[in-house]
């Protein structure tokens, strides 16, 4: 018999059976399981992750649950079913599926992709689990997401990023109806969001507005303005383009500094993997590396990297595509990604501004903005954007001007 113990009660009936009966086949039957929150509120939005503590005859196991939300609304605005069926199958099947190309060219251990072990998912709807490995058991943990990444943390995701990108590249060469199975089933979560209600919309607009009012220069503000509202309806466009193009693959879609873990021997960086693949979909390499550029860095440090993370990536790419006789220079040329760039710049810029205040809040104005998700009420939803603390307001202004002030400097406007 499965005894839970500990934090619980904001998982459901289904979710909790689920979980007891993923614990008995991994042969815990008679044991003690204690749930308790995950990480701190910031760390993840569209789910409720718990860990758990299993402990049996057969010794201890430790699982990372993320949780589906129950509540209706905040389902309906962080589009949960989509969400998690997308990690449903990026964990079931597609990085199981980039192992075993790795496997049959006898790719060295560490330039495989890396990913958390699945120990199950539930797919029914309002009932969804995803089950992973702990990563802290094995000495991976997040960094602060209030500090730039390093110059070296961010190569290292770059590797992660081009090994992962060249590997849809060989299965659209190698099984092209394979890549297509992934490219059709895996939804697009921003571009969804344009079939919403104009009411919901609305919360665009009005975070739109929000960040206007942190920046003082008129021209920064004119450069805002229109950005953030038409992330949605661009995303869309751009899902439909991408839909045709030779150069897209299945991108990661979330690369921001909670969804990677890092692994240190003292000062040393050993390695990062990336979680969290719920906004996975088909576009172009270009749109995961702005996305973690900027929402991972800060200005200073991107003038001094940006153009040697570039080629950093396109080395990485080539070197990973050359182990299955493949070339970068023709499925993914250098002057193509630095076209890819700018065209995804303006969609980027727009989420990179949305995410501004996502990631200055401190844990206590997280948990608000988390809460507020239930609000029917648009103007109630904002609420806690604007009883942010002067010192959040402080950062939330400085990353606001280094985006902006990032995208001037590279000519990604």
């Amino acid at each position: 018999m499965v005894n839970f113990e500990g934090e619980f009660q904001d998982i459901n009936e289904g979710q909790l059976q689920f979980i007891k009966n993923v614990i008995e086949e991994k042969g815990f039957k008679d044991s003690k399981v204690v749930i308790a929150p995950a990480g701190i509120a910031g760390d993840n939005y569209a789910a409720n992750v718990k860990r758990i503590k299993v402990e049996g005859e057969n010794g201890q196991l430790s699982i990372i649950a993320k949780i589906a939300p129950t509540n209706e609304m905040v389902r309906k605005r962080v589009n949960v079913t989509t969400m998690f069926g997308n990690e449903h199958l990026i964990y079931t099947e597609f990085l199981p599926k980039l192992l075993q190309l790795q496997k049959q060219v006898g790719t060295p251990d560490e330039d495989l992709v890396k990913f958390p072990k699945c120990y199950g998912t539930n797919i029914e709807e309002p009932n969804e689990v995803i089950l992973l490995e702990d990563l802290k058991e094995l000495g991976f943990s997040i960094q602060d997401r209030f500090n730039s990444l390093s110059d070296e943390s961010v190569s290292s995701v770059l590797k992660n990023l081009a090994i992962y990108h060249s590997l849809s590249y060989v299965l659209k060469s190698k099984e092209p109806d394979t890549y297509n199975y992934f490219k059709d089933n895996l939804k697009d979560m921003w571009g969804a969001m344009a079939e919403l209600p104009e009411e919901e919309l609305a919360y665009f607009s009005q975070l739109e507005e929000f960040i206007m009012q942190m920046v003082d220069d008129p021209e920064h503000k004119k450069l805002i303005k229109n950005r953030v509202v038409e992330i949605a309806p661009r995303a869309a466009k751009m899902s439909k383009f991408e839909n045709g193009s030779r150069f897209a693959v299945i991108q990661h879609g979330d690369a921001w500094t909670n969804n990677i873990m890092f692994k240190f021997d003292g000062e040393t960086l050993k390695e990062a993997i990336l979680i969290d693949y719920q906004v996975a979909k088909n576009a172009s390499p270009a749109n995961d590396l702005l996305y973690m550029i900027f929402n991972c860095t800060d200005h200073e440090t991107r003038l001094k990297n940006f153009y040697n993370w570039l080629d950093y990536y396109h080395s990485e790419l080539d070197k990973s595509l050359s182990n299955y006789g493949l070339k970068a220079n023709y499925l993914y040329p250098r002057d193509q990604l630095d076209a890819d760039l700018k065209r995804y710049g303006k969609l980027q810029f727009g989420c990179s501004l949305l995410l501004c205040s996502v990631l200055s809040a401190k844990p206590e104005e997280a948990a608000k903005f988390k809460e507020s998700m239930q609000n029917e009420n648009i103007e109630e939803a904002m609420d806690p954007m604007m009883n942010l603390q002067l010192e959040t307001m402080e950062r939330i202004k400085k990353r606001i001007n280094g985006v902006i002030e990032s995208y001037l400097e590279f000519g990604l406007l």
